[in-house]
C-alpha cells in the first residue's frame, strides 16, 4: 500500500467514525434531561394535562410512567452492552426483529425526532417575545426568534459533542435550580385547608380521562432514551449508558411528580384544573410572581426560553447521529455517514437536520400556520407518539434478540423486565391512540387524530419496502444493517 493510499484510508476511517471518549456520565445525563426540557414540561405539559383532562392524578401518572420506563430501561441498557450503535432503536430492532423492522424503525425515528425538534421552533417565539417587549420594547415575529434559535442550534451541532454537553450543563443546571426554587415556594404557601396528598391517590387517577392523562404525560419523557445514541462517544459505554439512563429517569420522573404536586399546594387540588384552564402555562410563573416577586418570575421566564433552546440542541444532536448511523451503513446515501475530522461531529447529518428545521419554519410562515397550535402542539404530539411506538417495538426486539442469544445475561434483564415493559408499553400506546384527539386538542371526529398516526404506519411500510429492495439489489448493504461501526470497517477492507 502506498503512503497516499494509507493516508486516504486513515482519513476515511476517521470521517466515518464519531469522536470517541468524549462523554462521561454527567454529559450524557445533561443531553438526556435537556431533551426532556423539564421547565417546558412543568410549565406547559403539566398545566395542559390538568386542563385538558380534568384529572387531578397527574403526579401519580408521572410516578407510574417513570416506573414503567425504568422497567423498560433494564432491557434497553442491557441491549446497549451488546449492541453499541448511534442508531439505538434502529439497531436494536434490526438485531432483534430483523433488518426490515430495523429500517422501518429508522424511518419512524427520523419522523418522530424531527417532529419533536422542529415543533419547538413554534414555542420559542412565544417564550422570548414577551421578554424582548418588556426589556427593549420590540416585538419581533415568532419566526424571527425561531430563526435565531435555529442558527444557534445549527452552529452548535457542528461543534465537538463535549462542547454541546458543556452548554447543556449550564442551561440544564440553572433550569432545574429554578424549578426547585418554584417548587419550594409553592410548598411554603399552602391553601387554607393545608397540604393534601390526594393527587397521589389511585382514586384521583383511575377515573374517566385516565387514558388521556397517560397519553399527554408520556410525551413529557421523550428524550430519556437518547442516552444510547451517544454510546459510541462515551468513555465506557457499558458503564456510562446504564448509569446515565437510570439517573435521567429518576430525576425526570421525580421532578415531574414533585412539581405537578407542588403546583396544587397553593391552589388546592380541587381548583388546580380550573386554574390550569384559566391560566395555561402561565400558571407556574404567576404563582412564582405571587410568592417570589416579579424579578424571580422573570428569571423563570428567561430559563423557560433557555429550556427550549437546550431541548433544540439535544434533539438536534440525537437526529444528526441517527442520520449518521444510517449513512454509515448506506441505508441513507453514504454522504451522511461522514464526520468532521476536526470535531468528530456528524457534520452532514447535522446540516440535514438544520435544513429540515429551516424548511418547516418557512412553510409555516408561507402558509400562515399557528406556531403554537399547529407547529409546537400538533407536530410535537405527533413526535411523542412516534417515540412511544419505538419504545414498545424495542421492548419486543430486546426479547427477541436475547431469545436468539440466551445465556448472555440473567433472566431479569433479558426476559422478565423486557416482557413486562413490552406489555405495559403496548397498553400505554393503546391509551395514546384511543385518546389522541384529547392529546391534540381536537374534536373526537377530527380526521387529524387518525391521519397523524397513519403517517407512522405508512413510514413503517416504506421502511420495510426499502429494506427488501436493498436485500434484492444491494445485498452487501443489507448485510451491514444494524452493524454500526463494524459496517464502516467492513467496507474499508
Amino acid at each position: 500500500m502506498s503512503l497516499t493510499e494509507e493516508t486516504e484510508e486513515r482519513a476515511g476511517a476517521v470521517s466515518a467514525a464519531l469522536a470517541q471518549d468524549r462523554l462521561g456520565v454527567p454529559s450524557v445525563v445533561f443531553f438526556v434531561i435537556s431533551a426532556s426540557a423539564p421547565l417546558t414540561v412543568i410549565a406547559g405539559v403539566v398545566s395542559t394535562a390538568y386542563a385538558a383532562t380534568g384529572v387531578t392524578g397527574v403526579p401519580l401518572a408521572f410516578v407510574l410512567l417513570g416506573a414503567i420506563l425504568a422497567v423498560f430501561t433494564v432491557g434497553y441498557v442491557t441491549m446497549a452492552r451488546h449492541v453499541v450503535n448511534a442508531g439505538a432503536f434502529y439497531a436494536y430492532t434490526a438485531k432483534g426483529l430483523g433488518r426490515p423492522a430495523g429500517v422501518a424503525t429508522a424511518w419512524v425515528a427520523l419522523l418522530a425526532y424531527n417532529a419533536l425538534q422542529v415543533g419547538l421552533y413554534g414555542l420559542i417565539g412565544s417564550a422570548v417575545e414577551p421578554l424582548l417587549s418588556e426589556w427593549f420594547g420590540i416585538s419581533p415575529a415568532w419566526w424571527v426568534i425561531a430563526l435565531a434559535a435555529w442558527a444557534l442550534t445549527g452552529v452548535l451541532g457542528l461543534m465537538r459533542v463535549d462542547v454541546n454537553g458543556k452548554v447543556l450543563a449550564v442551561l440544564l443546571l440553572t433550569e432545574v435550580a429554578v424549578v426547585v426554587v418554584f417548587d419550594i415556594a409553592n410548598l411554603l404557601h399552602p391553601v387554607a385547608s393545608g397540604y393534601s396528598l390526594d393527587v397521589f391517590s389511585p382514586s384521583s387517577f383511575f377515573v374517566p380521562g385516565m387514558g388521556a392523562v397517560i397519553a399527554i404525560c408520556i410525551a413529557a419523557f421523550s428524550g430519556f432514551e437518547s442516552s444510547v445514541v451517544f454510546s459510541e462517544e462515551t468513555k465506557d459505554p457499558k458503564r456510562t449508558v446504564p448509569i446515565a439512563t437510570y439517573i435521567a429517569i429518576a430525576v425526570i420522573s421525580g421532578l415531574y411528580a414533585l412539581s405537578s404536586w407542588a403546583m396544587t399546594v397553593p391552589v388546592g387540588s380541587d381548583k388546580v384544573v380550573a386554574a390550569s384552564r384559566e391560566q395555561g402555562p402561565g400558571l407556574l410563573f404567576n404563582l412564582a410572581g405571587q410568592h417570589l416577586g416579579a424579578t424571580i418570575a422573570t428569571i423563570g421566564s428567561v430559563l423557560f426560553a433557555t429550556s427550549i433552546i437546550a431541548a433544540l440542541i439535544a434533539f438536534h444532536n440525537t437526529i444528526s447521529r441517527y442520520i449518521f448511523a444510517l449513512g454509515r451503513e448506506r441505508v441513507l446515501p453514504a454522504v451522511f455517514g461522514r464526520t468532521s475530522p476536526r470535531t468528530g461531529a456528524p457534520i452532514n447529518g447535522s446540516v440535514a437536520q438544520s435544513v429540515v428545521g429551516l424548511a418547516v419554519i418557512v412553510i409555516c410562515v408561507v402558509f400562515g400556520l399557528d406556531p403554537l397550535v399547529q407547529l409546537f402542539f400538533t407536530v410535537g404530539s405527533f413526535g411523542g407518539l412516534g417515540v412511544l411506538l419505538m419504545l414498545a417495538a424495542t421492548s419486543v426486539a430486546v426479547l427477541a434478540f436475547f431469545s436468539k442469544n440466551p445465556g448472555l445475561e440473567n433472566a431479569w434483564r433479558i426476559r422478565i423486565a423486557p416482557g413486562i415493559a413490552a406489555v405495559l408499553l403496548v397498553v400505554v400506546l393503546g391509551f395514546a391512540l384511543v385518546n389522541f384527539d384529547t392529546v391534540l386538542g381536537v374534536a373526537p371526529d377530527s380526521l387529524l387524530r387518525w391521519v397523524l398516526p397513519a403517517v407512522y404506519f405508512i413510514a413503517i411500510g416504506l421502511g420495510v419496502a426499502w429494506a427488501l429492495a436493498l436485500r434484492a439489489n444491494r445485498p452487501e448493504v443489507y448485510a451491514n444493517i444494524g452493524l454500526g461501526a463494524e459496517a464502516a470497517v467492513g467496507e474499508s477492507k
